[in-house]
């Protein structure tokens, strides 16, 4: 059996409660001719209710009677010994604020850091914006004949037409071919003598040979697909004409491949 121990200033503050006092808390009005005999109770008990009102706050909890009960303090520890010597919580707080605030800022430094060596990775070098483009002197082309330059580590047909391959690629009926593209379309405004291919089979990227197949153009030995002399598939297994890089001319006898 678990016996309570009344604090000994509970046993010493007598509380005397009015008669009327029951009446009042159950909303029940007290009699008109006894009003004045409950006033007057009521009055001489406040100082009573008044004293005992410590008494009762100190232990107006289970835990605050079972440690005063034990012996135990009914307050809690006291950690001022710990503190800094004039610390105030303005202080802390401040001190606070300002580790919150260094942090952040080494954080976004860091993060700044991170991106700028990831978008300086990935954008182009000095040497591969010189490789991304090309020049090449055609003068010393010969009509009829083709060579083969690298740009960006492709091939490269450059041909020097004849005025029978002009004529005779501008005469076709575009409607017959698979992939159906006039000759006008293929070179450059003005410059149809000049043929400007990449040498990538469109079939399986096998390299082309130049001047050979069925149609005086270009020819795979991979799977046999025959090009005519304006690079359009005219037979085999490859479904697109070869391609053609971005080029301009820079004078008249330079080519400006990318």
């Amino acid at each position: 059996m678990l016996r309570l121990l009344v604090p000994s200033a509970l046993k010493s503050a007598r509380v005397v409660v009015p008669k009327a006092a029951p009446a009042l808390l159950m909303g029940t009005p007290a009699s008109s001719s006894s009003n004045d005999e409950s006033n007057a109770k009521s009055a001489a008990a406040a100082p009573a209710l008044r004293a005992a009102a410590p008494a009762l706050d100190a232990f107006s909890s289970p835990s605050a009677l079972v440690r005063h009960a034990s012996g135990m303090p009914t307050t809690g520890p006291d950690f001022g010994k710990y503190k800094a010597k004039g610390e105030t919580p303005e202080s802390s707080r401040a001190y606070a604020y300002m580790m919150v605030g260094a942090t952040g800022f080494v954080a976004a430094t860091m993060a700044k850091t991170m991106v700028v060596d990831f978008v300086s990775t990935m954008s182009a070098s000095a040497d591969v914006l010189a490789l991304s483009s090309v020049e090449v002197d055609v003068a010393s082309i010969p009509e009829g004949k083709s060579v083969v330059v690298k740009w960006r580590g492709k091939p490269v047909f450059i041909k020097h037409r004849t005025k029978a391959d002009i004529d005779r690629e501008g005469a076709l009926d575009t409607s017959t071919l698979r992939d159906p593209e006039t000759d006008a379309i293929r070179h450059a405004p003005g410059r149809p003598e000049w043929l400007v291919l990449l040498a990538i089979c469109t079939h399986l990227g096998c390299v082309p040979i130049a001047g050979q197949g069925d149609y005086n153009g270009y020819f795979c030995p991979c799977h046999g697909s025959h090009y005519d002399g304006s690079g359009r598939i005219r037979k085999g297994p490859a479904p697109r004409n070869l391609e053609i890089p971005e080029y301009t001319f820079v004078s008249d006898s330079v080519v400006k491949i990318g």
